[in-house]
């Protein structure tokens, strides 16, 4: 077998940084009827390119095969939805958004975050990939673009004369197989002064709060500001400034312009990340070496948790059914002999069962019928609004347990 190689610098890939087994496609819910049929398993084993030191899994589904009939929908988010509102408030402050700009969102989902320029008369562009999330969009009177994204359509954007003043992207760099493709892409569809902000998952803090069950086939690349910076300027962009934001555990906003508009000059607080960073280890590939053996030190605690919950005849459930749950539970090994069951808010999910471990998914009002003793929460990176939304728990002595980064009951 020919060994991969790294999808922005080409160098070949042997170091490991996570090796979490076998997995099946994170988002892959399974339906009633397919229970008893096959289900794919893929190697889910996180590498670190020894000259970029992007951190990154092999390609091993399509993009088409993942996300062309797509279980997430932004929406159904509170502080999700409150995040979008935020940015585009400060957004429009900080650089005067007005009509007369053109807002374009890549992986714009079902639309949850065009609505509030649309709502200030600023025209918007979503390009999606997944059409039956782009359709909630489209009937919401969202215009989206199903398609991926790359310089193809980037192409095909500025030939019809729809070149982006605000390009945003949130929470999509992680899920591009080529990357390359895609950066320039953007590089293609920026406008010659015009603004480029990116948000995903910050390396740094995936390493420090050992948050491995963010590694899912979906995320083929996990960036520090040093290797997203480096693959940026490959393609002629440059940053800015950036942000360090709470969501899904730790992540970046960075903002990018032109390397050939030095209308904005470099913030502070990007030199001050850098130094950071590389204060961090995050330049040393010692500090990649060290991860894998903190995951499997989480993996004993949360199992020691849960066996010993089971033997004192405890029930567990789990809350949310998201893409960083299956890596935890297929991981870990913790299927129908720990949960009874997990709940979600979403319908699309509800009525389905977990991919690999086949856990069954019910609405949330099941857990007020079972009133269990234990409630894991899956997405953690939610938990201050889950424990609100579930407080009624404690009527029963119920309690919540976070697994990240090692089991913590509240």
């Amino acid at each position: 077998m020919t060994p991969a190689s790294c999808r922005f610098c080409g160098h070949p890939l042997s170091r490991s940084f996570a090796d979490l087994g076998m997995s099946p496609l994170a988002n892959s819910y399974v339906p009633p009827e397919r229970l008893r049929a096959m289900e794919p398993f893929y190697p889910l084993h996180a590498y670190v390119c020894e000259r970029c030191l992007l951190v990154q899994l092999e390609e091993f589904e399509s993009p088409e095969r993942i996300f062309g009939d797509y279980a997430y929908f932004s929406s159904c988010s509170p502080s999700w939805l409150e995040h979008a509102r935020v940015y585009a408030d400060r957004m429009t402050a900080r650089f005067g958004v007005d009509p007369a700009w053109q807002v374009i969102e890549i992986a714009s989902n079902d639309g949850y975050l065009l609505r509030n320029f649309k709502a200030r008369g600023i025209p918007v562009l979503g390009i999606e990939p997944a059409a039956n999330v782009a359709r909630v969009a489209i009937d919401a009177g969202i215009p989206t673009e199903v398609r991926f994204f790359g310089r193809e359509t980037a192409r095909a954007l500025v030939d019809a004369g729809r070149q982006a003043d605000l390009l945003i992207g949130n929470n999509v760099l992680a899920h591009v197989p080529d990357l390359n493709d895609f950066v320039g892409g953007l590089a293609l569809v920026l406008k010659e002064r015009g603004i480029l902000t990116m948000e995903f998952p910050h390396l740094l803090r995936l390493i420090e709060h050992t948050e491995f069950d963010t590694i899912y086939h979906e995320h083929f690349s996990y960036f520090s500001l040093l290797t997203v910076e480096t693959v940026f300027a490959a393609h002629g962009l440059a940053l800015f400034d950036v942000e360090e934001l709470p969501t899904h555990g730790g992540s970046l906003r960075i903002y990018a312009q032109r390397a050939d508009d030095g209308s904005r000059a470099p913030t502070g607080r990007l030199a001050d990340l850098r130094e950071q960073e590389r204060s961090a280890g995050l330049t040393d590939l010692r500090t990649y070496d060290a991860f894998a053996e903190r995951v499997r030190e989480t993996k004993r605690k949360l199992l020691a948790f849960l066996i010993e919950a089971r033997r004192g005849g405890k029930r567990i459930v789990g809350y949310g059914a998201p893409a960083k749950g299956n890596t935890l539970l297929n991981y870990c090994g913790v299927r129908g002999d720990f949960l009874d069951y997990v709940v979600d808010v979403s319908p699309h999910k509800q009525g389905r069962f977990l991919p690999g471990t086949h856990l069954p998914i019910d609405a949330p009002e099941r857990i007020f019928e079972t009133r269990p003793d234990y409630v894991l929460i899956l997405p953690w990176n939610l938990k201050e609004e889950i424990m609100r939304q579930m407080a009624g728990i404690r009527e029963w002595g119920g309690r919540f347990v976070v697994p990240i980064p090692e089991p913590a009951v509240y």
